[in-house]
């Protein structure tokens, strides 16, 4: 389902959605002992609106020809991608438990083959949008398919990285309309504020001198997301990036723009009260 309007009821969805997310994110972080909070539950509203309203899917058949197609470039907040697909119905939410586990479908990072709805493996950062953009172009010029979409969804920090860049040219150079990224900025990266370690600058702007058009949004707004997404969908000519902007830890207040939360998973005590906060979220 793809749409501009956003009813009230799909509002309430995409929202009750968001919440599971965070809900698995903070459990399976804490059963595992291991990963990272606050990318994944920072990321939980836009990959809501993704997984419940945007993307062509089916977990029945999950290598549907017609599907879209959605690649984690920044592979260590796989939780709210293994959260997005158990919620969809790809695996079992039990499962999501196993995280970090040896033997387990669910690895620190996303590993393609290891679960039905994974389109990449990811780790190295800086890799997602090439690979995106390949896929891409093979819709585009190579097995045409204009009703398809290939999203990408990145991090900030990330964009420490020459790939990307080298990426972004090649989109725009062979107008990938048909490739949206999804930046979360969050300013937050393992070492601090992204602008203490790396000036970003105007994001925007920088995007839009590679040749892509670049769409500023409020990360946690599913209206907003929804309007923004249904452009970069009706682009024919150029990729489109979504600059999402997100609070780190959103939906648990001891996490919130903290980067100390970018690489720590909570405790059981920690993870109880997350899971009371989250319980408690109202839209604002």
């Amino acid at each position: 389902m793809h749409t501009n309007a956003v009813a009230l009821a799909d509002v309430e969805r995409i929202d009750a959605f968001a919440r599971e997310l965070r809900k698995s994110i903070v459990t399976m972080l804490a059963a595992a002992g291991s990963g990272h909070s606050a990318g994944p539950l920072g990321m939980a509203d836009f990959m809501a609106v993704l997984y419940a309203h945007v993307l062509r899917h089916d977990p029945r058949d999950p290598n549907w020809s017609d599907r879209d197609l959605f690649f984690l470039s920044h592979g260590h907040t796989a939780p709210v991608l293994y959260a997005a697909l158990a919620e969809c119905g790809y695996l079992p939410k039990d499962e999501l438990l196993t995280l970090r586990a040896f033997g387990s479908r669910l690895q620190g990072h996303p590993e393609r083959r290891a679960l039905p709805g994974l389109e990449s493996t990811s780790g190295p950062l800086g890799s997602g949008l090439s690979q995106a953009a390949g896929y891409a172009y093979a819709l585009q010029y190579l097995r045409p398919d204009p009703a398809r979409r290939v999203y990408v969804a990145m991090g900030d920090g990330e964009l420490n990285e020459g790939n990307i860049w080298e990426a972004a040219m090649f989109a725009s150079a062979h107008s990938l309309g048909n490739l949206i990224g999804i930046v979360d900025r969050n300013r937050i990266q393992i070492d601090g504020d992204t602008e203490d370690v790396m000036p970003l600058g105007d994001l925007a702007e920088k995007w839009r001198a590679f040749g892509w058009t670049a769409l500023d949004v409020d990360g946690h707004d599913p209206r907003a997301l929804v309007s923004a997404f249904a452009l970069a969908r009706a682009s024919a000519d150029r990729p489109t990036v979504l600059i999402a902007h997100t609070v780190p830890g959103k939906g648990v207040s001891f996490m919130e723009s903290d980067y100390r939360w970018h690489g720590k998973p909570p405790t059981s005590t920690e993870r109880d009260t997350a899971l009371e906060e989250i319980e408690r979220t109202v839209r604002r």
